[in-house]
C-alpha cells in the first residue's frame, strides 16, 4: 500500500521559512517522480513543483520560483519542500504526490498524502 506522510506544516510570519517533508513507503521511491501541490481555502488545486526520480530534473510554478526548493533523499524515501520568503498567499494545504513514472513532474494525483497546513500570517 502506498503511503505518503507529510510533516512540517505550521504557522509562520510573512518572510519566514519552513521545510515540509513527505515520507514515502509502499513503493520503490527512487523509480518515481514526486510533486508538491497545494490548495488554498476556496481555491482549486495548484501544482507547486515536481522532481524526477533521480532529482536531476526539477520544475516550479511561476508563483513559487526563486522562493521554494524541492529535493529528495532516495536513501531515506523522503521528499522535501523548502519554503522561503513566505507570503500570505502561500497559505494552503500542501500535499505530496507520487508520479506515475520517472519524469511525471506535473502529477497532481491520485496518490497524495494526507495534507499539511501551512499558514502565513502576522
Amino acid at each position: 500500500e502506498v503511503q505518503l506522510v507529510e510533516s512540517g506544516g505550521t504557522l509562520v510570519q510573512p518572510g519566514g521559512s519552513l521545510r515540509l517533508s513527505c515520507a514515502a513507503s509502499g513503493f520503490t521511491f527512487s523509480l518515481y517522480a514526486m510533486t508538491w501541490v497545494r490548495q488554498a481555502p476556496g481555491k482549486g488545486l495548484e501544482w507547486v513543483s515536481g522532481i524526477s526520480h533521480s532529482g536531476g530534473t526539477i520544475r516550479y510554478a511561476d508563483s513559487v520560483k526563486g522562493r521554494f526548493t524541492i529535493s529528495r533523499d532516495n536513501a531515506k524515501n523522503t521528499l522535501y519542500l523548502q519554503l522561503n520568503s513566505l507570503k500570505t498567499e502561500d497559505t494552503a494545504m500542501y500535499d505530496c504526490v507520487k508520479g506515475a513514472y520517472s519524469y511525471n513532474l506535473d502529477a497532481t494525483g491520485p496518490l497524495r498524502g494526507q495534507g499539511n497546513q501551512v499558514t502565513v500570517s502576522s
